[in-house]
Parts: structure tokens; sequence; C-alpha cells
């Protein structure tokens, strides 16, 4: 059988290049035979997102990043930021699907355990993850929590930043009934397989999820709806 040949673009809204070549290498591993992952990241804008003006700064660039995707003809596209930063502008502009991190993590979570708790960082990002799961209709089963600690911190994956993450889910599993664990930033994809092992319950990284459920939707035929809300942008000029 012929491989389908499908690029799939995993966007990091910032400008941590390190996070960005991580992505990539991940999502390049856990791609289909066929499946081209790239991973990009805007020219300028900030270096981490931890607040609603880091947000807006973002914007801009991760746009661009998607029509300059468009003319490639990429088929899907994964928003690799805990907060889904630009997702429904995204999908204005995108023909295939495109598919938030959180949104995924929480969708995938809900298929795995009854009661789920999200662990992100630093503390002021919490209603950036609780507007996902506001949207979701989740909110019901999951609660949010989260560390004090920078996005930058986790470039380099510092024992501490385990410790304190393991603290904090044993913490939601006493107190949240968590029987799932969704880890709050994309540079947190390296604490999967300690902390599951450490937890016994599933460790859920919301990037591979939403990749593989990208590629699911690409294979089914499926791309984003134009019928009306996430009709094209009635003005060019409006994205950036």
């Amino acid at each position: 059988m012929t491989p389908p040949g499908w690029r799939i673009a995993i966007l990091n809204p910032n400008t941590t290049r390190a996070f960005t070549d991580r992505l990539g290498a991940l999502g390049s591993a856990l791609a289909a035979p066929g499946t081209t992952v790239i991973a990009r990241s805007p020219a300028s804008g900030p270096a981490s997102i931890e607040c609603h003006a880091d947000e807006a700064a973002a914007l801009p660039g991760l746009l661009r990043l998607v029509r300059e995707e468009e003319a490639l003809g990429t088929a899907a596209y994964v928003i690799a930021c805990f907060g889904d930063t630009g997702l429904d502008a995204a999908r204005e502009i995108a023909t295939g699907p495109v598919i938030g991190m959180t949104e995924a993590a929480l969708f995938a979570a809900a298929m795995v355990a009854p009661y789920f708790s999200v662990i992100t960082l630093p503390p002021r990002t919490i209603l950036q993850a609780d507007r996902v799961l506001r949207h979701t209709g989740l909110a019901h089963r999951c609660r949010i929590r989260a560390i004090d600690v920078a996005v930058d911190d986790c470039v380099g994956m510092d024992p501490a930043l385990l410790h304190a993450m393991l603290a904090e889910a044993r913490r939601a599993m006493t107190e949240d009934r968590a029987e799932a664990i969704i880890l709050g930033c994309a540079g947190l994809s390296g604490l999967v397989g300690p902390m599951t092992q450490s937890l016994g319950v599933p460790v859920i990284e919301g990037v591979t999820v939403a990749l593989k459920m990208a590629e699911g939707l690409v294979a089914a035929g499926l791309r984003t709806s134009k019928s009306c809300t996430y009709a094209a942008p009635p003005r060019t000029e409006a994205t950036a």
C-alpha cells in the first residue's frame, strides 16, 4: 500500500527553539508511516506564553505560520501550547483539522478515566486552561492545579520539576479523586514515563494525543467545517 504522504505541522506559538525541536522529534517518532511531521515556531514573539499579553503577542506569528503551511498543502495542524493559543483563528484559516493540545488531552482523559486533573504552570495560566476546560464541557470531571514554575524552566528538565509535578499529582489523586493526570505544558513531555511509573495512572501529554487525533481525522477524510463559524476571514488583513 502506498503511504498517504500527509504533512502535519506542530505549531509552537512561542519562539523557544529548544521546545520546538523537542516537539518535532517527538512527533516524528510517533507519526504513522508516510506521515511527515514538522515543527515550527514564529520568527518573532514571546519566548514563552504565561499570560494573556503573551497570547496576544504570539497570535500574529502563529497565524502567519498557518498561512505558510496552507500554501504547502499541509493536511492538519497541532497547536502546541497549553491553553490552545489561537485555535479558533487558525481554524478559520486552515482547510484541514486544527487540534489544540489542551482539548485533545481533555477528551483523551475523558475516555480513560472518570475523573482527572490538569497540572499546569505557572499558577497565573490556570485561567487559560480553564477556558478550554469550560469549552469542552468537562469541568464536572476535572480540576485544574498549578505548580509555581516558569515555562522556561522546563527546557532543562531539572529533577526538581519532576518532584514538584509528582507531589501535586499525588495531591490530585487524593483530593480530586483523579484517576488520570494531564500535563499542562508542551514542555513536559519528558515527564510522561517517570510519572506514569511512579503514579500508576495514565499521564497524558496533549501534543502526542493531538497528533494522533489529527492523523485520524485526516485518514477519515474530515476537514474543518467552513459553513459558518470557521469560514475564511472576510478580510485577509484581519489575520496579520
